[in-house]
């Protein structure tokens, strides 16, 4: 039987799992490729928590990519469970995508992630990323010196955050994926739900406005995600659950002030993800050391 009418006779899809120490740029990255803000971001290490799914459609090939929480030697219940959940998406993956930072190395973390690497029969491919912030000359360092440790497809200097030689990344991953039709519809952008993203949006802003404790002692649970006015408008109402009631002060703010500010600006990114209207209220909650609570852990989602 012929097959010449076949729409995806010479096309390439697969899964890509993206993996790297806490904060190298694996968000961004994913983020970069599909043009559109899926995976939340800040400078803090460990902002990704949950495996959230990513779908690039390009002539010829989709890639589907698996955007996974830092890689490291873990010690809590929580952080052990968030590695744990990394790790997984190497046995669905067609491809590893590692990403590693060199302006801020992790050698720890590093090592950790190519031990973890060393069984895989599946190809790895290495981005390098955020080469603006080096010297040329150390770029070459770091190729030669990656190029020691690991046996990958392909090295790539980039950056995530101006787009340099990204398009050379996917290049490099679509020639590593094998032959086969897409997985997903051509307007399949994400998975998760868009009141899973709204969480994560309002826990981005926990992590970008608040001190150095906060970020990770926080759970964002959205408890109300109605559609007024024939979709037009969103109302949400979400609770940001904490450890301890000191936190709650400190995301509260003077006369609420700080709990004003994250609720603002989550409210504009929630609107900007939606392209509508979003009445958003948060309500602050303690949860005694949710973290080395299984049951709290699950509870919310991780």
């Amino acid at each position: 039987m012929q097959d010449n009418d076949d729409p995806h006779k010479n096309f390439k899809s697969g899964y890509v799992a993206i993996v790297g120490a806490p904060n190298a740029g694996k968000s961004t990255l994913l983020n970069r490729m599909l043009g559109e803000k899926i995976s939340i971001t800040s400078k803090k290490p460990q902002t990704t928590r949950n495996r959230i799914l990513g779908v690039l459609h390009q002539p010829g090939v989709q890639i589907v990519f698996f955007d996974t929480p830092g890689v490291f030697k873990a010690r809590d219940k929580l952080n052990v469970r968030i590695v744990d959940a990394a790790l997984s998406t190497f046995g669905d993956a067609d491809l590893i995508l590692t990403v590693i930072d060199v302006a801020h190395p992790e050698p720890d973390a590093e090592r950790f992630l190519v031990k973890q690497l060393q069984s895989q029969a599946r190809p790895v491919l290495l981005a390098l990323n955020k080469i603006d912030l080096i010297a040329k000359d150390n770029i070459l360092k770091n190729i030669e010196k990656w190029s020691d440790l690991y046996r990958f497809k392909a090295l790539v200097p980039i950056s995530a955050r101006q787009g340099t030689q990204i398009e050379e990344l996917i290049a490099a991953m679509a020639e590593n994926l094998p032959s086969g039709p897409p997985y997903f519809p051509e307007d399949t952008l994400t998975d998760v739900t868009e009141r899973f993203i709204a969480a994560e949006l309002i826990r981005e802003q926990v992590f970008r406005l608040t001190g150095e404790e906060i970020p990770y002692a926080t759970a964002v649970v959205v408890d109300t995600f109605k559609e007024k006015k024939g979709g037009q408008m969103v109302n949400i109402e979400a609770t940001i659950n904490l450890e301890r009631d000191s936190q709650k002060g400190i995301v509260i703010g003077k006369k609420g002030s700080k709990l004003k500010q994250i609720g603002t600006q989550s409210r504009e990114q929630i609107e900007r993800m939606l392209d509508c209207k979003v009445y958003l209220k948060l309500f602050v909650r303690v949860q005694k050391n949710w973290r080395k609570d299984t049951r709290a852990i699950r509870k919310f989602g991780y």
